[in-house]
């Protein structure tokens, strides 16, 4: 293993100080939070972005005070540290009775052991898995010119958005967060800025090389969520190979504004079938103003897919896709 100097910051601000110096001097750098992803892509050496490699300089985030608690705001609102633990984040019984698609996101994680290493910025950044990129072939996110799962072994790749890369983001906070309409605060050398959910991840026909607007240098301190009306209801449902480990086939969050048994607000966020979270407003419009019946939301699940362009052996996530949205909203609407 490459090896590389390490870094405590104290601060978000003197962690991002200590990025420009050493990109400065031309030395490439990660940041580490939980470092559940960062240790396997340093073992298989695989880019952390594009021909960086392992990087040089390794700044380690855990101790700085203040980024691993939540907050709580004004109207219901949470404040999520970027370092706070996936297990952390399942347990808190706020999240789990005002933000239940939260939870049941970050409960579904992998395995225990990893839920309480992994942190919501770390499951939020993390790179692609697809097979190609983690085993060294220079694709478009390692910095070269092809997407080898195009005309290969696409099993688990992208049915909507995909092209020229067709990675699954491989969050599962990712969607929950979406559809809970949380916004990002990133911190870099101009400041602090902050984002709707909806903008910080971008599609490869954007950026082919990056899954989300950070820079080298830049953060993701921390999450916001808004308190949501007590007639909200969301979930997230996950369909997996095997029943721990693995990232997400298909998954869905959604969260349903209910006034009786008629649907006034919805928001649906596909997970595994895009290269960012993917929501579906064709879908909701179907939803919004009349009673959710197995039904419509069947008619939903179906404009869910409308725009589905399997490859060649990727097909049978558009029936899955399908089945979930259909069960997950009949679920919530009681």
């Amino acid at each position: 293993m490459k090896t590389f100097a390490n870094r405590n910051a104290r601060t978000v601000q003197e962690a991002v100080q200590l990025a420009q110096a050493a990109r400065q001097g031309g030395q490439s750098v990660s940041f580490a939070a939980g470092g559940t992803d960062l240790l396997q892509l340093v073992k298989d050496r695989v880019p952390n972005r594009p021909g960086s490699g392992a990087p040089d300089v390794l700044i380690n985030l855990k101790s700085i005070p203040g980024m691993d608690g939540i907050a709580a705001g004004t109207a219901g609102s949470l404040s999520i540290g970027g370092l706070v633990t996936l297990s952390t984040l399942a347990a808190d019984a706020r999240v789990a009775a005002r933000f239940t698609s939260v939870a049941e996101a970050a409960e579904s994680v992998a395995t225990p052991q990893i839920r309480n290493v992994g942190t919501v910025a770390g499951n939020l950044v993390q790179r692609p898995w697809c097979w190609y990129y983690r085993n060294g072939f220079p694709c478009y996110k390692a910095g070269g010119d092809r997407c080898f799962s195009a005309g290969g072994e696409n099993q688990l790749h992208a049915i909507l958005g995909g092209g020229p890369s067709y990675i699954v983001h491989p969050s599962d906070l990712a969607p929950a967060l979406l559809a809970m309409n949380a916004t990002f605060r990133v911190v870099g050398p101009g400041g602090e800025r902050s984002m709707p959910a909806a903008d910080f991840f971008v599609l490869p026909r954007v950026d082919v090389e990056h899954e989300n607007v950070l820079a080298d240098d830049e953060v993701l301190a921390s999450v916001d969520i808004p308190g949501p009306s007590t007639r909200v209801r969301s979930g997230y449902h996950k369909v997996m190979d095997r029943e721990t480990w693995t990232h997400a086939l298909v998954s869905v969050a959604a969260a349903l504004e209910m006034d009786g048994d008629t649907c006034r607000g919805a928001r649906i966020v596909l997970g595994g079938v895009a290269p960012v979270p993917w929501r579906v407003p064709e879908a909701e419009r179907l939803l919004v103003g009349r009673r959710i019946t197995p039904e419509l939301a069947r008619r939903a699940a179906d404009a869910s897919v409308a725009d589905a362009r399997p490859l060649a052996k990727n097909a049978y996530k558009v029936s899955l896709t399908r089945e979930v949205v259909e069960r997950t909203l009949v679920t919530l609407a009681g």
